[in-house]
């Protein structure tokens, strides 16, 4: 079955879906990597980049890791592996469930509607809320528009409004 819009998924009511232990058959998240760069610069960084959420909502693993190849390819092509230290903060611990309709002639006698419709795992997802930071960057100074057009383009990949600040390390930027 193909994948579903985001606006599926987007918005929640209710408490979070995340006791794995009694849940069997829920997917592995897709984004593997958390972390990606030189660690070292984070200690030595000017400024830090952070993707910041606007709304409450869920972002799913799928749109997560699609932000975290945006961010860590821009960010590799234009200021090097070696100068920029990336992190995603937020881990989908949700599991979203769906209960399949069938949708062809006769599908009535084979499916109850929404008697028992609980659902079978198909992903997982992160809950955010406004002002919660979403991935981060830190780099130098001279490399400030890069990370912002790096974190703009990981934005455009969330189902939520964000919005992209950067600010300067304290003692590190003169």
């Amino acid at each position: 079955m193909p994948l579903r819009p985001a606006r599926c998924y987007t918005h929640f009511s209710g408490p979070p879906y995340t006791r794995k232990e009694y849940i069997h058959g829920v997917p592995q998240p897709k984004i593997m990597k958390f972390e990606m760069g030189n660690r070292e610069v984070m200690e030595k960084a000017e400024i830090k980049g952070e993707l910041i959420v606007l709304e409450a909502g869920q972002i799913r693993h799928n749109a997560l890791e699609a932000a975290r190849i945006a961010v860590s390819k821009y960010l590799s092509q234009t200021v090097g592996d070696a100068n920029y230290y990336f992190r995603v903060r937020v881990y989908p611990h949700h599991v979203l469930r769906e209960n399949k309709m069938m949708a062809f002639a006769g599908a009535d006698r084979l499916q109850d509607g929404m008697r028992q419709a609980f659902g079978k795992p198909i992903g997982t997802a992160a809950r955010v809320y406004p002002g919660q930071v979403v991935l981060e960057v830190w780099s130098w100074a001279k490399n400030a528009d890069h990370v912002k057009e790096a974190l703009r383009r990981g934005g455009d990949k969330f189902p939520l409004p964000t919005r992209v600040r950067v600010k300067a390390l304290a003692g590190k930027v003169a």
